[in-house]
Parts: structure tokens; C-alpha cells; sequence
């Protein structure tokens, strides 16, 4: 509901301010880019919460890269592309990899301290490693890293923090083929920040699933307005559930690294027995798709909600040193790891698919950029091998190191006009669909998939969709145009429109990555189908989505002429 508007009137404050670039996010992709950009350019980095609240920030296991005598890039690469199931793009992974040691040295330039070995860099093991090669900070390396580059973004007189300003939508070109900013709320008013290159760093879509490691920010903002903006998408099937995720009551999804298996740790049911070999040959080292569908699979057969993790077999001063914000959760939770097993389960974790780019972090649309978790660069394929994905952050981030911004591209916005001021009052339907729709898409498109569900599902978020179109929060505040502006009114407005923002976009990435699960008939790396339990070699190819346009490629951004998706 509105209140009675006031009159419009003309308002000093201009509503347009200008960057050379907008850095929509602020994890380590996010806060990597901005120090990479040319010092020369002003810089905005907008966030929704504080400067250190992202999915990087929980990273526990650590970065991968090569630094031991006895590994090698082609044994980093082979790993990945294993790890892939046929869909990663190999030359985007060999960048990826041999970048990767020049990248960690400029971490510990910016002061990250990872572990140390007698003077070296300390590397452990995780899943679908064939060497130990995961560079760490005890159990905490996202924070880390994510501390070391928030404390040197505030030293950088060219960039701006913009805390607390959520981001509603890109600001196209007339034409639409270009961005030029964002629109977004700032202090309860719309504001237009205009940008010759505006990067999309805001993370992945987590809490589109009931049951996530991922923090309450990550709802996939930034695929979500690229979607409505029309830029390519690619392979938003492939979500990466983690299979050992804190399962007690009332207690939040926190991850227990991979790297509590790599150093010895064992999975095991209520009798004790370690049930992953019944899967994997591999046991509880298996790829996480692997692992996560091996508890599912003896959930199903032998009941119970959850299995267990047993650190018995790692010392306990390893543990100590390694992993103490693990124990320290879990024993806040009241279970001692150091005397009993940790109660897991699986979650979503990480997606594979975002928004098409390239090895310059280009989209399809002029002008805009995406990097890390929001973004597909084909080096993760249809599963991510294990801490490949902070790497990504680092070694995407520091292409914008070559990032050219045409000055003036944005053209001044003269005159704003203020709209009547508002206060919306909170929505019943978007405080359903907020709550349900997780559940929803959980039980639709979670660890095993099938065609019923899907459709369903689908069903479902079509009608919400048409819910919200009626609403007058979308009504107003998608039909403003650039330097028109309205105040929102009080907190429970501003709560509104938050609520607003994060529910639309949960329901355009769920639709999305609804319709692409249901068109990919067969299982490959993080997706599978029970109806299509297989792996077919015909579909060694992307699902690519633009607006309403489907079709099938077998590379890159897409190939035009090939098969269409209907």
C-alpha cells in the first residue's frame, strides 16, 4: 500500500553521480577488482550490507594454486578439467592456472597471511586434488583475504565505499545495448550512478535454496539484473551443493571445509560406518557432487536427515591449528568435535553458471562487466574444483588492470525531477514468496532433479511473477526513468523495498535456473536428474538464455547458428 503522495517537486540534491566505474559488490572479486582498475579512474564500490559481509568472507578452505616442488600446472589444469565433466573451457583454465602463482604473491604483497611451513606457503589437500596444493589462513582464509583488500580499498583516495546502498537495476543506453550505471537506493532514496564501465561482483544465488552455506546477501543480485537487462547467461543448471554442512536445529548452514576430509577426516552413518566408498571409489575425496549425492542416496535408502563427520582421526593439535572457527562454531552449537562427530548434511554452495563472459570479464552488453561467482568464464565447467573459486576472484579481478573507460560516455542528466514521496507499507505476498520460494526450489531443483518437480516448480513462480508485476512498489519504481527520484519515507518503507529488490530477484534466477534444469536431459557434474540418470555426450555443450531466447553452444558466448532451445 501508498500513502497519500505528496505534490512533486524539484529537489536540490542531484540524483545522478558519475564514476568512471561501479563495482557492484564487495567480496574478494569485488574488492580484487577495484584495487586492479588504473589508479587514474574514480571507483564506487557499492554494497547492500558492510564492506566484509559476502560468501568470500565465509570461504574456510582456501585458494589453490601451484607453489609445491611436486605439483605442476598440468597436473592443476587436469585436475580442473576432471573436476569439469567436459564442459570447462580449457584455455580459460590454463589462464586461470598459470596466473594463479603471480596472483598469490600479490595477496601476500596486500598482507594476506596464509599459513606457513617452515618458512614456506602451507598447502593441504581437498576433494579431486591429485596434489596438496590449497593455500590457507587456519579455517578463515576468505576472511583473510578479504580483510587484507577491505583495509587497502580505504588507503585508495580513487575509491569510493558506498556501504549500505542496494542496487535495484542497470541503467541502459536508449538503445539497449549498452550500461551505463545503476539505479539504486541510498539513505531511503533512489539515485541514478552513472559509470563508463560498470562490473557486477555481487556473488552467487544461495539463498534461492532452503538449505545454503551461503550468507542472508546472496540472491543473486547481479544475474539477476543482467537478466532483465538482456545479457547472456549460461549453464545456471550447475549448482555445486557442499555435502558437509552444520545440520542442527535452529542453527545456521555453517560449512566444515573440504579440507576437515583432506586432512583425514571420515564421513560416516549412525553405526559408524563410512558409506561414501558405496559410491565413490574414492570415498569421502570424491568431487562434491559425488559426495553430496552419495548422503543423499543413504539418507534415501536407510532414513535419518543427516550423516556425520568424525575428526577422530586427525590429531588434535592439527585440529587446533587448522581448523579453530570450525570448532569454535560447532561448540558454540554444543557439539565438541574433539570428542564427538559433527552432525552434517548437504547445502547449496556454489554455482557454476552467471552471466557469459570472456577472459576480459566482457559481457554481451557494452560497458558491463561481471567477475567471480556472478560471472560463467568456463573455467569451472559444469563443477568447480575446490577452492578454484577464490583463485577466479584474484586472477579475473586482475584483467581490469587493462580497463580503458571512455570519459563523457555518459551523458549529464540536467534537470532531476523529484516524484511524490512514498511509504510503502510491507507486502503479504512478498513476505510468502520470500519465505516459500526456497523451499520450493529446494525440493524442485535441489541435490537430484526430476521432470514433475520441475515443472511444477516452474508453474509456481510464473503465478508469484504475475503476483509481483501488480504490486505498486514494482509498478512505481520500475517505470522511473533517469534523474527522476523518489524518497522513501520511513524504515519499515525502506524494509519494504529491500524485501522488494531481493524477492525479484530470487524469482527471475529461480525461474532461470528452473527452466535450464528441466532442459538439460541428462546428468553431468552438479546436475542431476533421477529421470536422466546419465551422462550424454551429445550434451558436452552450454545452456544459453538472452531474455527470451534459449539455444545450445559449444562455446564461449555462444555460437548463434547453433541448435536452438525450445
Amino acid at each position: 500500500m501508498m500513502s497519500d503522495p505528496l505534490p512533486a517537486v524539484e529537489i536540490e540534491r542531484p540524483t545522478v553521480d558519475r564514476f568512471d566505474v561501479i563495482v557492484v559488490g564487495c567480496g574478494a572479486a569485488g574488492l580484487y577488482s577495484a584495487l586492479c582498475l588504473p589508479a587514474e579512474l574514480s571507483v564506487a564500490v557499492v554494497t547492500k550490507a558492510t564492506v566484509s559481509r559476502s560468501a568470500s568472507d565465509w570461504a574456510q578452505g582456501g585458494l589453490a594454486a601451484v607453489t609445491a616442488p611436486d605439483d605442476s600446472v598440468a597436473l592443476h589444469v587436469a585436475d580442473t578439467l576432471a573436476a569439469g565433466a567436459g564442459l570447462c573451457d580449457r584455455v580459460a583454465v590454463e589462464f586461470l592456472v598459470a596466473e594463479a602463482p603471480a596472483c598469490v604473491a600479490q595477496l601476500v604483497e596486500l598482507g594476506v597471511a596464509f599459513d606457513r611451513d617452515q618458512g614456506q606457503l602451507a598447502v593441504t589437500l581437498e576433494a579431486a586434488h591429485s596434489r596438496r596444493r590449497v593455500l590457507h589462513a587456519a579455517d578463515a582464509t576468505g576472511r583473510a583475504v578479504v580483510s587484507a583488500l577491505v583495509a587497502r580499498v580505504l588507503e585508495r583516495s580513487n575509491i569510493t565505499v558506498l556501504a549500505e546502498t542496494l542496487a535495484i537495476d542497470l541503467w541502459l543506453t536508449p538503445d539497449r545495448q549498452s550500461c551505463q550505471g545503476i539505479a539504486c537506493l541510498q539513505e531511503g532514496q533512489l539515485r541514478w550512478l552513472a559509470a563508463g564501465a560498470t562490473i557486477l561482483a555481487t556473488g552467487g544465488g544461495g539463498q534461492v535454496f532452503a538449505h545454503t552455506t551461503n550468507p542472508s546477501v546472496s540472491t543473486g543480485d547481479g544475474v539477476a539484473m543482467a537478466y532483465r537487462a538482456g545479457a547472456v547467461l549460461r549453464d545456471l543448471e550447475f549448482v555445486q551443493f557442499h555435502p558437509t554442512a552444520l545440520d542442527i536445529p535452529g542453527a545456521p548452514h555453517f560449512l566444515i571445509s573440504e579440507a576437515v576430509r583432506g586432512e583425514g577426516a571420515h564421513l560416516v552413518d549412525d553405526q559408524g560406518r563410512r558409506f561414501a566408498f558405496d559410491f565413490h571409489e574414492a570415498g569421502e575425496l570424491a568431487p562434491r557432487d559425488a559426495v553430496s549425492r552419495a548422503v543423499y542416496s543413504h539418507l534415501q535408502r536407510h532414513g535419518g536427515d543427516r550423516v556425520w563427520l568424525d575428526l577422530q582421526p586427525i590429531p588434535e593439535a592439527q585440529i587446533l591449528h587448522r581448523f579453530p572457527n570450525i570448532l569454535k562454531a560447532c561448540r558454540d552449537w554444543g557439539i565438541d568435535p574433539l570428542r564427538e562427530p559433527i552432525p552434517v548434511s548437504p547445502a547449496a554452495h556454489y554455482w557454476m553458471g552467471g552471466i557469459a563472459t570472456d577472459r576480459a570479464n566482457c559481457t554481451s552488453l557494452g560497458g558491463l562487466y561481471a567477475v567471480g561467482e556472478t560471472a560463467s568464464t568456463g573455467v569451472h565447467g559444469a563443477n568447480r574444483l575446490a577452492s578454484n573459486s577464490l583463485l577466479e576472484c584474484i586472477v579475473f579481478g586482475a584483467q581490469f588492470r587493462n580497463l580503458t573507460v571512455a570519459q563523457g560516455s555518459v551523458l549529464p542528466i540536467e534537470r532531476c525531477l523529484s516524484l511524490p514521496t512514498i511509504a510503502f507499507e510491507p507486502s503479504p505476498d512478498l513476505a510468502h514468496w520470500r519465505n516459500y520460494l526456497p523451499k520450493l526450489v529446494w525440493s524442485a531443483a535441489g541435490i537430484c532433479r526430476k521432470s514433475s518437480t520441475l515443472i511444477d516448480a516452474i508453474a509456481q513462480l510464473q503465478a508469484a511473477q504475475s503476483t509481483l508485476r501488480n504490486l505498486p512498489i514494482q509498478q512505481l519504481l520500475t517505470q522511473l526513468q533517469p534523474g527522476e527520484t523518489c524518497q522513501i519515507l520511513d524504515d519499515r518503507a525502506i524494509s519494504a523495498v529491500h524485501q522488494w529488490v531481493e524477492t525479484r530477484n530470487l524469482l527471475d534466477v529461480a525461474t532461470s535456473l528452473l527452466e535450464s534444469a528441466l532442459f538439460r536431459t541428462e546428468s553431468r557434474g552438479g546436475h542431476y536428474r533421477v529421470d536422466h540418470p546419465n551422462t550424454d555426450p551429445a550434451w558436452a555443450c552450454h545452456t544459453l538464455l538472452q531474455g527470451n531466447k534459449r539455444w545450445i553452444s559449444q562455446s564461449g558466448l555462444g555460437d548463434r547458428t547453433s541448435l536452438p532451445w525450445v
